[in-house]
């Protein structure tokens, strides 16, 4: 039985008017236990870099990840990006801006002891919860379930009952994770930043993701009169554009490259 959700079409070539922005875990690489014991194919990463040399550079990373940790995945290419949702944003020149959103008056120094101490806990909550995984993203922290589908009620209410009043973070949820990020940050508003910026200004943003986190950047990809490209089959999604799987994008972004 056909659903209620008109059938995205697949996303058009990229024309050289456009600016291509890319999340990269699940969009450019397949979903791992650890989010460290992923590689990008040689060739996904070749056609990455031909089409930001046919963009004059307008090609960015739009992730979760920290900067440092898409450098490492993406070397040798280091390209303009967005990390930790959006906190950290790097334009063409390589500056790096951290976003600040709060709205409370909590100090940076009770910030961090307020992290590291929900850190220690989510320690605790993982060792009693085998195949929960917390990662340290140093402004932001992420328990991941995939390892432990069946403890993916017991890791949300962690959170939520973590999070309380601290108005400096929000949680962010996704694919099998949960993430505290700081207030401010999002997918969104890391694309319209770079978006003011050469070389991305003046042309048409293209945004390609899969998780929840990335209907921030599809909302402003469609605001901003681009396109909008889901990665797999997830509903409800602001994307207008779809193609199936990783391999469809690595397959997309050759002939863009090629």
């Amino acid at each position: 039985m056909a659903n209620d959700y008109p059938l995205r079409p697949p996303p058009p070539l990229l024309d050289d008017a456009c600016a291509l922005f890319l999340d990269v875990d699940g969009t450019l690489i397949e979903f791992a236990d650890d989010p460290e014991a992923v590689t990008l194919l040689p060739e996904v990463r070749g056609a990455i870099g031909r089409i930001s040399d046919r963009l004059d550079g307008a090609v960015a990373l739009i992730s979760g990840r920290p900067l440092a940790q898409l450098d490492r995945l993406f070397a040798p290419l280091h390209l303009p990006a967005a990390g930790l949702h959006g906190h950290q944003v790097r334009g063409m020149g390589g500056d790096t801006h951290a976003v600040d959103g709060r709205t409370g008056s909590a100090t940076d120094s009770d910030t961090s002891e307020w992290l590291h101490a929900v850190h220690q806990q989510a320690m605790r909550f993982a060792h009693g919860h085998p195949g929960v995984l917390v990662e340290d993203k140093g402004r932001s922290l992420a328990l991941h379930w995939r390892g432990a589908p069946h403890a993916a009620n017991e890791v949300r209410a962690f959170a939520e009952r973590h999070i309380g009043g601290n108005t400096g973070y929000r949680l962010q949820p996704g694919d099998h994770v949960v993430e505290f990020i700081p207030e401010g940050s999002d997918k969104g508003r890391a694309i319209r930043q770079l978006m003011q910026q050469q070389p991305f200004r003046g042309r048409i943003p293209v945004f390609l993701g899969d998780d929840l986190t990335d209907e921030y950047g599809f909302d402003a990809a469609n605001t901003l009169h681009g396109w909008s490209v889901l990665v797999g089959e997830r509903e409800p999604s602001a994307a207008v554009f779809a193609l199936p799987r990783v391999r469809d994008v690595h397959d997309w972004l050759q002939k863009n490259a090629d």
